[in-house]
């Protein structure tokens, strides 16, 4: 199988797998809002534009002069769908531009002057497959929407590297890692977009076009899982945290672990008041939703040595500062899985949004606190 075939078959099932995740997150998933209404829109014009580039590079173009030269950009659309995403996502839709409408404005006029100027060669250039006009203007065609692509890029850009001030809110939920490392695989995109113009600018060749199409493939795959999941997980996060603020979404305070007293001098009337102290800032204040929370900390706004505070939580709890927390968390977690109202919710948000750092060691807290893994524990609901 030669190198161009493996680059067709990649390229068709790129599209499959976008027009697929379309299908899904659109038609079987609860209504999407407008952040995974652009996620979608990104994916669908990347393949709208793949298979386009598939069908023409496979012969499966009718040879009707109109739909022959009919060159749709659907590809104009990406990086502003990438962009609208980007801000919806981000939560700063209300501070920075919108640039569809001039998007569909520029899309037009495009789609206009390129139907006008396959009538003027069809009706009167007597060669008219000879004709350069209509190759001509896809050349210019592509370099002002790869400016203007640049452009939106750069502004994508700047929201994420560059601003941090009004991208707080969404950063106590998500640490844009992966939409920094989706910047920087469409910076390759872009680059591939820029080398195979500028080589039929050059030599007439389209062949580095196939490059690009196979490297905006695997974007697409990657950004559909990414885009989709990490969405999904920030905003049932953004809804846990309102339900968490209110009370009934609350833990009560843990039992006391049964203990005998006469085991040690240490337990007396003072130390349990200090454990109940201890036990009570925590679980009123929420501590323990906190994944940076520290045993230094809370002894320091309680007042007390690291050592006796140690000791309490080691003799009153039965467990260790670490599990202790963890304890708080797994009940706190408990309470949104046996929740019907919260089933559609992901479980690694509600891991997340109740205090622990990943979706592994909410996993293994949960294991090993309750015997069973949380989607076992939410089945029985």
């Amino acid at each position: 199988m030669s190198l161009v075939e493996i680059i067709n078959i990649l390229l068709i099932a790129g599209v499959l797998q976008g027009f697929g995740f379309n299908l899904v997150t659109l038609f079987v998933k609860k209504k999407p809002d407008k952040t995974i209404l652009f996620l979608n829109l990104t994916v669908l014009f990347i393949s709208l534009n793949n298979l386009q580039r598939w069908l023409i590079d496979n012969g499966y173009i009718s040879d009707l002069f109109l739909i022959k030269n009919l060159m749709v950009p659907w590809y104009l659309f990406i990086l502003p769908s990438f962009y609208a995403f980007t801000i919806y996502f981000t939560k700063v839709q209300d501070k920075v531009r919108r640039y569809l409408k001039l998007t569909i404005v520029i899309f037009i006029i495009e789609m206009v002057i390129r139907l006008a100027l396959i009538s003027y060669v069809y009706h009167e250039v007597p060669n008219k497959d000879e004709s350069t006009l209509i190759k001509d203007f896809t050349i210019w065609e592509n370099i002002i929407n790869l400016l203007y692509s640049i452009f939106l890029f750069i502004q994508a850009c700047l929201i994420i590297f560059k601003g941090q001030k009004i991208t707080s809110y969404i950063l106590s939920f998500d640490d844009l890692a992966w939409i920094k490392w989706l910047i920087k695989l469409g910076v390759i995109v872009v680059g591939f977009w820029a080398v195979a113009l500028s080589i039929e600018v050059a030599t007439g060749d389209k062949e580095a076009y196939k490059f690009l199409n196979l490297s905006s493939s695997f974007l697409l795959y990657w950004l559909g899982y990414q885009g989709f999941y990490k969405y999904s997980v920030v905003r049932d996060r953004i809804s846990l945290r309102s339900s968490l603020a209110a009370e009934e979404f609350g833990i009560e305070n843990l039992n006391q672990s049964g203990l005998d007293d006469s085991k040690d001098d240490f337990f007396n009337e003072k130390h349990q008041a200090d454990f109940d102290k201890i036990k009570s800032y925590v679980i009123k204040n929420k501590l323990y939703l906190d994944p940076l929370l520290s045993m230094e900390s809370v002894a320091s706004e309680l007042g007390m040595s690291k050592s006796y505070f140690s000791k309490l939580i080691n003799s009153y709890s039965d467990y260790n500062f670490s599990d202790f927390i963890n304890s708080l968390r797994v009940k706190q977690a408990k309470k949104f899985l046996s929740n019907n109202e919260f089933s559609d919710y992901t479980i690694v948000a509600i891991g997340l949004e109740c205090g622990f750092n990943s979706k592994s060691t909410f996993y293994s807290a949960f294991k090993k606190f309750t015997s069973e893994t949380p989607s076992t524990f939410r089945a029985q609901f």
